[in-house]
């Protein structure tokens, strides 16, 4: 059967219409913002906003304060949202997720601000920006307890959070070491409290600020791994890391950061941060 006349015409305006209705969706959740550095583009997932994938909670780093997310790694990105004239969006997310790269590669954020230490494994996934904090591994116990290394540990149960530089270490330092997993953090602290495992090792900075609210546990020694928190980008998305970096170097010279580091740590940063 032929077509009518004006079938043809008809298809040809609906396609066109089909695909600027792509192109209009397109434009929706993808903004294009130039720099204040060089001038590059740098295209963000949601316009008019800077979205960060992050793991709940990490406390003092990122962590709800009744509906709102606050941090220190919060403070920080929202400086590159400013410099960048957009709002950030903060996006909770599985830290395995995060760390193997796939949400930024999923479009799920334009940024990766977890307490991330940066790692040549991780460093194949994503791109990291310049380091902004340093940290270490440390173990805690309950009060009560007297084990303070991998050593004291052998035969116990040791709790770690997945995908973590924590369970790394414990992975090939703890010979004879049971080494228990948890998706996040706040089941491992829990389940050192509790006494479901004999101690839980993760970053120092957690873990003392844990100790502040919890005083029936302890951090009873510090592991020297000399690791280094940076934020991600997706591989080769060079403007947004450029723009990341260039903020981090501002407000380390005008004292931003040392504010910063005050509000969520209680004392100004050590010599080298």
């Amino acid at each position: 059967m032929s077509a009518h006349p004006t079938s043809r015409r008809s298809l040809s305006l609906l396609a066109a219409a089909a695909t600027f209705g792509l192109l209009a969706a397109t434009t929706a959740c993808t903004s294009t913002k130039t720099s204040a550095g060089d001038g590059d583009e740098i295209s963000l997932v949601n316009a008019g906003k800077l979205t960060t994938c992050t793991h709940l909670p990490y406390s003092p780093f990122e962590f709800k304060k009744g509906q709102e997310i606050v941090g220190f790694d919060v403070d920080l990105v929202d400086a590159v949202a400013k410099k960048l004239d957009v709002e950030q969006q903060m996006v909770d997310t599985p830290f395995e997720g995060i760390q193997s790269g796939q949400a930024l590669n999923a479009s799920k954020c334009d940024v990766a601000a977890a307490g991330m230490t940066i790692t040549e494994v991780r460093e194949k996934n994503l791109d990291f920006s310049d380091p902004y904090f340093e940290a270490t591994q440390a173990l805690l116990v309950k009060k009560g307890s007297d084990a303070s290394s991998m050593k004291d540990l052998k035969g116990k149960k040791l709790g770690v959070q997945q995908a973590t530089t924590g369970a790394k270490y414990a992975q090939d330092n703890g010979d004879g070491v049971t080494t228990v997993e948890f998706e996040d953090i706040a089941l491992l602290l829990t389940a050192v409290k509790t006494g479901q495992v004999d101690a839980a090792i993760h970053d120092n900075g957690a873990l003392f600020d844990y100790v502040k609210k919890n005083p029936n546990t302890k951090v009873t020694t510090e592991f020297d791994t000399g690791e280094e928190y940076g934020i991600g980008v997706k591989t080769g998305d060079d403007a947004l890391r450029k723009q990341v970096n260039e903020v981090i170097a501002e407000i380390k010279s005008d004292g931003t950061y040392d504010k910063i580091y005050k509000k969520w740590f209680g004392k100004a940063p050590e010599s080298g941060q």
